[in-house]
This record gives C-alpha cells, structure tokens and sequence, in this order.
C-alpha cells in the first residue's frame, strides 16, 4: 500500500486491505471470510423470502432478489410464473448457510491458527505465498482465478442444456442447446443489451468458458522475459494497483449488469422482476419503473436490482480512481493542505 516513504505507518480500523497487504496469510483468510459473508447472505436471504412469499402476487412486486434468481434457473417447480416447489428453494437456502459456516471457519483458521505471512511458514503452504511486486507469481494467480470462473461458465450452460432454465416466450422451464457460435458474439458486439434468444445467450458463456480457461492456460504458463523493466510496468504493480484494477471490473460488470437488468427481458423475464424500467436524469442517474399497477411506495425487483447495480458501480469506479492514483504516486494530503493553505495566500496587485 502506498505509505508514501512513511515504514511505520498506522491505519485506522476501518481500512481493512492494509492488515492483508504483506500477509499472504491473512490475505487468504480474508478471502475465505469474505466468501463466507456472501454465502450467508445468499442463504439467510433465500429463507428470508420463502418465509413472505405470497404466491397469490406477482413475483417481481414482493421486492424479492433471491428467488427470481432461482425461479430463472427453473428451480422451484415453476408453473405459470409461479414457485410451487418451496423445498427445492429452502435446499438452495440450507445449503448456503451451512458452506459459509465452512468457509467462514476457514477464515478464523488462517487467521488465528496458520502463519499470517505464508513466507515464514514451511512445507507446502509456503507455495502460496506470493508477494505484490512478482509479475511470475500474480500472473500465475491470475491464471487460476480464470479457469475458476470458466469452470463456472461451463457449469451454467451444462445446466440450461440438461436440467433447463425459464424461458419467458414460452412460459416453460425447458432445456437450451448453446449456439457456440463466435460469428454470433461477435455480431452482438453493439446489441447485446437487447438478446432475446436463450440459445444465443447460452452459446456467449460458452464462448465465454472457452476464453477464461485459454487465458489462465496462458497466464500460468508464461513468465517474464528478460528483465522486469519499467516499460513492462515496474514499480505500477503493488497492493494499491491491483486492488485498482479489481474495482475497475467489478464496476464495469456492475454497470453492464444494471443496464441489463433494466431492459432485457429474456435473461431477466418479466414474470420475476416486473416490467421494464425508465432511464431517468436530474441530480444523477436512476432508474424508475414503468408498471402502472403500482403502489407510490412499491418498487419491482428489477428496480432494486437495476438502482443498487448502477450506484455501487459508480462507487466502485471511484475507488478504483481513487487507489489508481495512489498506486501511481499521488498524495491525496496535497489537496487538503492547499485547502487549509487558502487563508493564508496573498495576492499582489502590480500596476
């Protein structure tokens, strides 16, 4: 992390990533918790909306965010639009907790039993040390990280090909054949907001799969040539940078999926999260709802889904900003020293 030539610099509470910045330890830890966190939520919340589901109402105007998820993947014993199979949910729920019990244990595991800096530790947990300044190393990271999410790519179009997921033209769970086409990714450059075949949208994470696992091949194979200079960006690669570059696409794929999400209704059908969604522009941009059916005080779940992207989209390109800037060097106490400087700065008048 930037300490801008301070070595005994001290953080405050809140500013997490520095306890994990030399720790490869505690940074796996953190990682393990992190994902413990978001499988309880995804669990806790699924019970939650089983517990006020009302089958009688339209799903997408309960302010539900779980369940149309699942209903889209066809769990749920759907019929009509509707969830008759609330077991098959409270497994999904059930499972969840108990893996981020899982998870979260290993998180206090690698943080209060296991070396909190894997450089110190011997055998094989020392291979996973890694330190921020290592192209080889990150590069390797990296790699697996992409066949990781490939492997989950390939995982949903095996399960839209054999289980089956919501088709909204045709009111149907039924199963979907991915047309592994580039030609047809390609042609979708500009238009992909406005997909409306579930074959073409199955065959793009197809191709998506094959791209992710090609590229973590490619990043655990290679390694640096010659020396790491400056023109392959030496002293550009620290905590501060990386953690830059995540926040940058995790904005990206925020943004894209809350423009998604409010307008397509094919891989969010309307059954689930309600009818499509308004641009609107005052102070900053939000998204309304179009439905006349409405209450004043009711927003459907494509509203909540569509807003809540596209806000934590904007605050994560701030922080990628904002560290981009530190990573490269900026001290940010240069701006509140020229504030606090104001009231002292004269100005002559010559004639």
């Amino acid at each position: 992390m930037q300490t801008y030539g301070n070595p005994n610099v001290t953080y405050d509470w809140y500013a997490g990533n520095s306890g994990v910045t030399n720790r490869s330890g505690k940074f796996i830890a953190a990682h393990a918790a992190h994902a413990g966190l978001m499988m309880f939520w995804a669990g806790s919340f699924t019970l939650f909306e089983l517990a006020r589901y009302d089958p009688s109402l339209p799903m997408g105007t309960q302010g539900l965010i779980c369940l149309p998820h699942l209903a889209s993947l066809g769990i749920g014993g759907i019929e009509g639009g509707v969830i008759t199979d609330l077991y098959a949910c409270t497994v999904i729920g059930v499972l969840h907790l108990i893996f981020s019990g899982v998870l979260g244990a290993g998180g206090l595991l690698h943080s209060l039993k296991f070396e909190g800096d894997l450089g110190d530790a011997s055998g094989r947990p020392k291979k996973f040390d890694f330190t921020w300044d290592d192209p080889d190393r990150l590069t390797s990271i990296l790699g697996h990280h992409l066949i990781f999410l490939g492997l989950g790519a390939i995982q949903f179009v095996e399960w839209a090909k054999y289980h089956g997921i919501w088709d909204s033209a045709q009111g149907v769970v039924r199963t979907v054949e991915p047309n592994l086409s580039a030609s047809m990714v390609w042609n979708h450059q500009a238009d992909f907001l406005s997909i409306t075949s579930l074959e073409d949208v199955m065959g793009g994470h197809g191709i998506l799969a094959f791209l992710l696992i090609s590229g973590g091949a490619f990043h655990i194979a290679t390694k640096q040539f010659g020396e790491y200079t400056q023109f392959k960006g030496k002293g550009l690669l620290s905590a501060e940078s990386v953690l830059s570059y995540s926040l940058a696409g995790v904005g990206y794929m925020a943004f894209v999926a809350a423009f998604w999400c409010s307008t397509n209704t094919t891989v969010y059908p309307t059954e689930f999260y309600g009818e499509v969604l308004k641009l609107n522009f005052e102070f900053f941009p939000y998204f309304t709802d179009t439905a006349s059916n409405l209450s004043a005080d009711v927003h459907t779940s494509r509203a909540w889904l569509s807003n809540a992207h596209f806000f934590l989209g904007f605050f994560f390109l701030q922080g990628h900003l904002w560290h981009a800037l530190r990573g490269m060097g900026f001290d940010f106490r240069r701006i509140s020293n020229a504030f606090e400087n104001m009231e002292n700065v004269k100005i002559t008048v010559r004639d």
